[in-house]
């Protein structure tokens, strides 16, 4: 990699300083404060987490860090220096000779990030060739080597794959590879393990970490998830409604939070469901085979029982199989082999031959809420479609209930005439939650929904779920790799591997000891808030 490193200054020099930002967004019909007058020093070579709750103003300020506000927002007032340079003082086109070689951005939601009719590794390189850091030849060479540093498999031909071909987990780390690949001297990573299975998030924040070390990068590490921060934070900041709670070093603010809040989210805990068996099945899966192309076979023989009223949790890695099951069962993906059954009748294999009513009660909730809502249409839109479609609700009532549905969600109708850009990532899927229940379905396919939350959020939707179940005898899939959510919301659990169903049965079952091999892997592999952990974890692995 040929990269002139001799003006970058060594490691513990300052490399950014932000003083007294203050960011403002415009909605309903005004503008208000997202950030607060909020500092951030940040030298070489370390890592700052940034955790809140969703709405804290973490993304906009990470994003700020690099000069830029998202539409909808403006940077007001404050410095913002990057190595010397007023970056408040750049035109457009001066930053972005900088975005994509010196400071890199990764998103949260890589899907909304890639072009689909572009080859990965073509995307990977591009900033690397444009910004003139690398030749073709030299940069795809070394986004081969980062491919395999993120434990991508296969990794001298997955490039060659377009961004549908491959998983969420995966795709997120090809867009961790585009970042890197110019070797920029400061990375914002938005929650860029969101979309990772456990044992998948342990390779990535291991290769992460590694090569921020290795090239003495900078990075503002922007998370929910107080575990991950631990492993990667050098230091944490703590932000909420757009103002610093407080700030220090990792272990100190572990150990000896100082501030009210701040103490709160640390002792945020999962639910605890008390399991709950059932005989009565309201949704059979038997015998499934199924392929993308009848080339790639993705699922292997897969039965799985959902008993009406209760929580079936599919967990397993990236590629595993779980989301292509929540594909056959909705008809998103016609199975080879076997057959879907719901209320004991079977289930026509393809969503164009199903009718309404087949198709209300069995709904979907996806895990990408950034590409499952049109970014043209209001939140009363989004939710208003089902009303209208299922129901026949328009006007004034349909506009009622979803005021109805926001409240359920914990939002008010203030949020009806907002777009998809205007909310948070976990607003955004609490709107694609309300959105199912607009269809009142007995059976919800819920892929990773609370992955995008933090843990307060995440906390107050799992009550929701299981309010609901209770109250309208709501059957759910659950798919997951967050075995604290497994815990909190499941009767039973299945445990899938390589398109196949390795375990299954009562949570009491397969959370006890002793564990199959692969169950062993999974549940050793969930982060602790302990900032030796992921050491420790690969000492005992290697």
């Amino acid at each position: 990699m040929t990269t002139d490193t001799d003006n970058r200054g060594a490691k513990g020099d300052i490399l950014l300083e932000m003083k007294d930002v203050e960011i403002d967004g415009f909605s309903d019909e005004r503008w208000h404060k997202i950030v607060k007058g909020v500092d951030l020093t940040l030298r070489r070579g370390e890592v700052m987490g940034l955790i809140g709750e969703s709405g804290a103003g973490k993304s906009t300020l990470g994003k700020a860090a690099m000069g830029y506000a998202q539409p909808g927002c403006m940077i007001k007032s404050g410095t913002i220096m990057f190595d010397g340079i007023d970056l408040m003082a750049l035109s457009e086109t001066e930053k972005r000779k900088l975005w994509g070689s010196r400071i890199a951005y990764v998103a949260q939601s890589a899907a909304a990030s890639f072009n689909p009719a572009h080859r990965l590794i073509d995307q990977t390189v591009e900033a690397t060739i444009d910004h003139g850091i690398n030749g073709e030849t030299e940069a795809k060479t070394d986004a081969v080597e980062l491919y395999g540093s993120l434990q991508l498999p296969d990794p001298e031909n997955i490039g060659t794959r377009y961004p549908h071909q491959v998983s969420g987990g995966q795709l997120q780390r090809i867009m961790t590879a585009m970042a890197m690949s110019p070797r920029p001297d400061l990375i914002i990573f938005d929650e860029p393990t969101t979309a990772l299975d456990v044992t998948t998030q342990v390779e990535v924040l291991v290769a992460m970490r590694d090569i921020v070390e290795k090239f003495n990068t900078a990075a503002i590490y922007i998370t929910h998830d107080l575990a991950v921060v631990a492993q990667m934070a050098d230091f944490i900041k703590v932000l909420r409604y757009g103002d610093e709670v407080e700030e220090g070093e990792t272990r100190q603010m572990l150990s000896e939070p100082k501030e009210d809040y701040t103490k709160t989210l640390w002792s945020v805990r999962a639910l605890h469901k008390d399991e709950s068996p059932s005989e009565d099945i309201a949704l059979s899966i038997k015998n499934v085979d199924a392929a993308y192309g009848n080339t790639v076979k993705v699922l292997h023989d897969v039965s799985i029982n959902i008993p009406r009223g209760r929580t079936v949790s599919v967990v397993g890695e990236s590629g595993s199989g779980k989301s292509t099951t929540a594909r056959v069962i909705t008809g998103l993906l016609p199975p080879m082999k076997g057959s879907i059954e719901f209320n004991g009748q079977p289930l026509p294999a393809a969503l164009k031959d199903r009718n309404k009513d087949q198709l209300r009660r069995i709904q979907m909730i996806y895990q990408m809420a950034d590409t499952a809502m049109n970014p043209k249409q209001t939140v009363a839109e989004i939710i208003g479609r089902p009303l209208e479609f299922y129901h026949d609700l328009r006007g004034r009532k349909r506009d009622g209930r979803v005021a109805q549905l926001l409240e359920m969600i914990e939002l008010d109708d203030s949020f009806m005439d907002r777009l998809p850009g205007e909310l948070s990532g976990g607003q955004k899927q609490r709107i694609c939650i309300a959105r199912a229940l607009a269809a009142d379905p007995e059976v919800i396919i819920c892929d990773e929904v609370t992955s995008a939350l933090d843990q307060i959020v995440q906390e107050g939707i799992l009550k929701l779920l299981l309010r609901l179940q209770k109250e309208l005898n709501i059957t759910y899939l659950f798919i997951t790799h967050d075995i604290a959510v497994v815990t909190a919301i499941s009767d039973e659990i299945v445990v899938m591997f390589q398109g196949q169903v390795v375990e299954q049965g009562l949570k009491s079952q397969i959370l006890s000891p002793p564990f199959p091999d692969y169950t062993q892997l999974l549940l050793s592999s969930v982060p602790e808030m302990d900032p030796d952990w992921l050491d420790k974890l690969v000492d005992e692995r290697s």
